[in-house]
């Protein structure tokens, strides 16, 4: 990049300049923290030795704390470098769908549903509901929400897959064991300044009214909106608000999103594949398991990694999984 800039001409398009000169230092920040934690691990590494060697207790007292600090912020630096995809730092789009359980199902989707936006009020990301089918007895089908934040689509990527709970059924007389299942897709959501070409002429609106609470006003206008893009098939809806013009405009910006991944994913096999197994996926193997009952465990099954205290997950304690996924280098 330096021999690029030092190039004759290289100012005279300053458009052309402006990309490689914020990717530059994007670059040389992180290369000099790399620097940084380097030379300071050295240094600790040089004091332990010399302290080991006089019996120095009150200096490795103080090597012992610096490499505590230092381990939190190498911490830090690896997730940050792994949080690097062309979308991570964008806003995400989730949707949560019940999967094989019947009822059981529909309120374990409803508990996911709560534990992200309990993971986005922990982390100080704003929320907001795009659409929401309520269960036919108990939970939710199905929903579609917005986490806003730094890098929550980077975080949340993770997340996408099968999710399992395994517990003492509340809805069975019997009290049997229940399975459940829901899954999860996050898309990034979509810079405005990201041109994504979609012709009226492919689309399909459809107007309903909205079901499930929601004032007089929801209920007895067609304010809900379904928008279908027919060369693709891909349906999005938007409910949540009164105004059937907000609906729209909502539903046309996460299918603006969706037609985007869409796109991305022809480019990227990895993630091409996961799109085209999508259905599969959502009644196959899980990537994460919630064990209530006969023992209490969340097990991550590309990490291996468990945590016993499956109520604190349930409540949005979600980062060592995630960070253990990202840094793992397997989302």
């Amino acid at each position: 990049m330096e021999s690029i800039i030092a190039r004759e001409g290289f100012w005279d398009n300053p458009e052309a300049a402006t990309p490689l000169l914020k990717e530059r230092t994007y670059l040389s920040e992180r290369l000099e923290t790399y620097r940084t934690l380097l030379s300071e691990v050295e240094d600790n590494e040089l004091l332990a030795a010399m302290a080991v060697d006089e019996g120095d207790e009150h200096t490795m007292a103080e090597v012992e704390a610096q490499a505590e600090s230092l381990a939190q912020r190498i911490h830090a630096y690896c997730l940050d470098m792994m949080l690097d995809g062309d979308q991570d730092a964008n806003n995400a789009i989730v949707s949560i769908n019940a999967g094989a359980g019947g009822t059981d199902a529909q309120d374990w989707a409803e508990m996911m549903f709560r534990m992200y936006l309990r993971w986005a009020e922990h982390r100080g990301f704003s929320t907001e509901i795009i659409d929401l089918q309520p269960g036919d007895e108990a939970g939710i089908k199905s929903t579609t929400f917005t986490v806003k934040g730094d890098h929550a689509y980077g975080y949340l990527r993770s997340e996408t897959g099968v999710h399992r709970l395994v517990r003492i059924s509340p809805f069975n007389a019997g009290g049997k064991r229940q399975t459940s299942f829901a899954s999860v897709f996050v898309y990034p959501e979509v810079d405005s300044e990201i041109v994504v070409q979609i012709e009226e002429k492919d689309l399909r609106i459809d107007t309903f009214r909205a079901s499930g609470a929601g004032g007089q006003h929801v209920n007895k206008t067609s304010s809900a909106v379904r928008i279908t893009h027919l060369p693709t098939g891909i349906a999005v809806q938007c409910q949540q608000e009164k105004s059937q013009h907000r609906n729209k405009d909502m539903a046309m910006k996460v299918l603006r999103a969706r037609l985007y991944q869409r796109e991305k994913q022809k480019q990227d096999a990895e993630l091409q594949q996961l799109h085209d197994s999508k259905e599969e996926i959502a009644w196959g193997s899980q990537i994460r398991s919630y064990v209530l009952h006969p023992y209490q465990l969340v097990k991550d099954h590309r990490t291996n990694m468990e945590i016993g205290n499956v109520n604190s997950v349930l409540d949005g304690q979600l980062d060592a999984l995630i960070e253990g996924v990202l840094l793992a280098g397997i989302a």
